[in-house]
């Protein structure tokens, strides 16, 4: 979860997922000696494979779905002859980090949130296999020379989005120093430097607690007026701060006067605002950061003009010198004393529970379900859902065109054709073949 690895954040990302067909049903009989006449012995096709998507603390970016955007599960088997049933098609396992949310492409739908190690979804279903001719044999129908095609697997395109786990985040201006609060509070080793933006990615960190797993403190890069926009980097990393339990806003209290101090304050609140009201209702920590670069009489103005004029406590500190570094950590731990930290879950990834997941159907029509339509002179076409089902999903090794028409017959297809006018010798239309009509 906390490797330095990667070189910069992914936390964005588009896939597409397929999950496998199902097999063929067979259409074979028995061959036996002093068997002359065997009956069916078709077997059935196996289900396609799904695709799972499972949280992991093993990956910490995105970056792997830059390279890979396609995932497909196996399709499976066709059935064979001696009632053998096709072997299932192996699931395709996909692994993202914990922090994601998966949305789906064309409805923006929220699928899940993998908040959890271990947290699994299904993105695809593979289909059911095909019914061999076994399936079929009836009292009128001893010999069935039909089998079903296998479903195909569900197909989709995800969206994938990055927000990190972290209980407390550190968030501010450019340059406040978040960087060296967090390297001195923390586990984190962020690169600082004195120029703005210098962290392009939110920088993680452990805070280690006696007897206990401790939490987790993210540095959120530099918020500047308009990021909700897209101004500047962060409104790239607003969402990053969404999950948060609480945050501690950093102001630079060594060069502003105490209105600009104030004014740094209320924009930045004012950015989270309109990225999402929400996130100012979470405890909020106010430290006032550099305090040595001043006297110890210019902070404690300051400090207190900001509290007069605000009504918040601010707590004066100094990353370098670590003044007052113990009593920030102090109100942290009593924030995390009230909620569980994520460290806690991230430290006891167990293996993924995989769903028992149901392979993809389709509902078999009525087989009269289908019009007959004059679209000319002379010719008239039939379609429908059950025209539809017996040329997408049938199989069979005698005549297919005879058998369909026979079957569409059990659903009226003379009688719809004759309400239509037509007429002896008119052309009717089925499944893109041209038939003569007899009566």
């Amino acid at each position: 979860m906390f490797s330095r690895e990667e070189k910069s954040l992914v936390d964005t990302g588009k896939i597409y997922v397929k999950a496998g067909d199902g097999g063929n049903g067979a259409i074979s009989f028995r061959r036996e000696k002093y068997i002359p006449h065997g009956g069916p012995d078709g077997g059935d096709g196996g289900n396609g494979g799904n695709v799972f998507l499972v949280a992991t603390t093993k990956m910490n970016t995105l970056s792997f779905f830059q390279r890979k955007k396609k995932f497909l599960a196996e399709n499976g088997e066709n059935g064979s002859g001696g009632k053998s049933t096709g072997k299932s098609g192996k699931d395709e396992v996909i692994y993202s980090p914990v922090g994601t949310i998966v949305k789906d492409f064309e409805t923006d739908e929220i699928l899940s949130d993998l908040d959890k190690p271990g947290k699994v979804i299904c993105l695809a279903r593979g289909g059911e296999g095909g019914k061999g001719n076994t399936k079929f044999k009836s009292s009128i129908n001893q010999v069935p020379r039909i089998a079903t095609k296998g479903i195909e697997g569900e197909e989709r395109e995800v969206i994938l989005q990055l927000k990190i786990l972290a209980d407390i985040g550190l968030i501010g201006l450019p340059n406040v120093g978040k960087s060296s609060i967090i390297s001195k509070i923390s586990n984190a080793k962020p690169k600082i430097a004195n120029y703005n933006f210098t962290t392009l990615k939110p920088n993680l960190g452990v805070v280690n607690m006696a007897n206990k797993y401790g939490f987790i403190v993210a540095d959120v890069p530099g918020l500047i007026e308009g990021a909700h926009t897209g101004i500047g980097l962060g409104f790239n990393f607003l969402k990053h701060v969404e999950r948060c339990k609480a945050f501690v806003h950093v102001l630079d209290i060594s060069h502003e006067e105490s209105k600009d101090i104030i004014s740094n304050y209320y924009n930045i609140r004012k950015e989270i605002e309109f990225y999402n009201p929400e996130l100012l209702k979470r405890k909020e920590i106010i430290v006032g950061n550099k305090c040595d670069l001043m006297d110890k009489e210019t902070m404690e103005k300051k400090t207190k003009d900001f509290t007069e004029k605000t009504g918040k406590p601010i707590l004066p500190i100094s990353a370098v010198t670590g003044f007052n570094l113990d009593k920030l950590k102090e109100k942290l731990i009593d924030i995390i004393n009230e909620n569980k930290s994520y460290l806690e879950s991230l430290k006891t990834e167990k293996a993924p529970d995989f769903p028992d997941v149901q392979p993809l159907t389709t509902n078999v029509p009525y087989i009269g379900d289908f019009k007959a339509k004059k679209i000319d002179e002379g010719i008239f076409k039939v379609f429908g859902p059950a025209v539809d089902h017996y040329t997408k999903y049938i199989r069979t090794n005698a005549d297919f065109q005879i058998f369909l028409i026979n079957k569409l017959e059990e659903g009226n297809l003379t009688s719809k054709l004759l309400e239509q006018g037509a007429q002896e010798g008119d052309t009717v239309i089925i499944n893109g073949k041209e038939f003569d009509f007899k009566l």
